[in-house]
């Protein structure tokens, strides 16, 4: 419903003396006219300054015809006719008798809201008597949108910072426990946060959208050669399930964990290990978790290690944090398994 009333004597005479307004101002109205910015002119005589000139471009704008505008009040337009803000604003603008702009919500006819900046300026006659006022509206939904848009952005962007000086904070923390020597302990912090540079290209190159565990798992691993020279010797089931990027982030680390220790001690340390990495999902009573596992089996015997180094500790205490869900690292002879156990939303898998 729109605030048009009905027609009032006063929009009729506006609407009767459109064409001597026209006739007195001459070129500038056909300037007005021609604009793409939203203009009209209203009655500074009159109370609450009736519209008698409205461009094309404002009844564009507005949704409006022509003999639906002339002789409205100003203030017509106003999303709320009640705000006081609004209404205080106006007549802030119309007082001062010079330049000044103004943000304000007004509504179109179809009942959709727009913000616009509105400059009005006086226009005097020989005397020096304001007669009518000239006002110009900027459509500012697009500036508005964007700008909620950046903030959006700034918010994200903050807290993935948070998240990855979480992240660093605990490698660090984690390192400094170790029980070696400065050299090792630098080794140590360079390739996690190598492994965790790796993890923010890959969620950079999906726009920081949820990303897939196949292709988590590829990027983790390829630095190892394991889709090159080790691809026969390791083996992946399952579909790849959508993550967000806290999730996929964490996941990274630990597969560059795990890669690592197999390398160093476990399948790959020698030429006939081999890991298979399944994963299923399956239903509790408090909601579906996902049950990942990676095996190893062929390699050197795998004895329980006196203490847990730094990429258990790792695993086992930050991934699960970070999962909100169990994980267990595992010594059985034929290899080392790892089995995580964590929460996961409704996204169906990806391709």
């Amino acid at each position: 419903m729109s605030n048009i009333a009905d027609k009032s004597d006063e929009q009729k005479h506006a609407e009767a003396d459109v064409k001597g307004f026209s006739d007195d101002l001459g070129p500038f109205v056909v300037a007005a006219e021609t604009t793409r910015m939203a203009m009209v002119f209203t009655d500074a005589r009159a109370p609450d300054h009736p519209i008698i000139f409205a461009n094309d471009s404002f009844l564009e704008l507005t949704g409006y015809e022509l003999e639906e505008v002339l002789g409205q009040n100003f203030n017509f337009l106003l999303a709320h006719v009640s705000d006081a803000a609004a209404l205080a604003d106006v007549r802030a603008n119309f007082a001062k008798h010079a330049d000044h702009d103004s943000e304000i919500l007004y509504r179109r006819k179809d009942g959709s809201e727009f913000w616009a900046a509105i400059f009005i300026s006086p226009v005097k006659d020989e005397a020096g008597t304001t007669v009518q006022y000239f006002a110009s509206f900027v459509d500012l939904t697009k500036h508005r949108d964007e700008l909620a848009h950046s903030k959006m952005l700034i918010g994200e962007l903050n807290h993935r910072v948070k998240n990855t000086l979480s992240t660093v904070q605990s490698i660090v923390w984690q390192a400094l426990r170790m029980d070696a020597d400065p050299k090792t302990i630098q080794q140590a912090i360079e390739s996690r946060l190598q492994a965790l540079s790796r993890s923010h290209d890959l969620l950079t190159r999906q726009n920081w959208k949820d990303t897939g565990l196949l292709d988590v798992i590829a990027d983790a691993l390829e630095p190892f050669g394991m889709t090159g020279d080790r691809a026969e010797r390791i083996v992946i089931k399952g579909s790849n399930i959508l993550f967000s990027p806290k999730i996929a982030l964490a996941l990274g680390i630990a597969f560059h964990e795990l890669a690592t220790n197999a390398i160093k001690y476990g399948a790959f340390s020698d030429e006939t290990g081999s890991v298979t990495i399944t994963w299923d999902i399956k239903d509790a009573s408090e909601g579906r978790r996902l049950v990942l596992r990676w095996q190893e089996k062929g390699g050197p015997v795998v004895a329980q290690p006196l203490r847990r180094g730094f990429g258990s500790r790792m695993i086992e205490t930050g991934l699960a944090q970070e999962l909100d869900g169990i994980v267990r690292l595992e010594y059985p002879a034929e290899g080392v398994l790892c089995t995580m156990n964590f929460p996961v939303s409704e996204a169906p898998p990806h391709g």
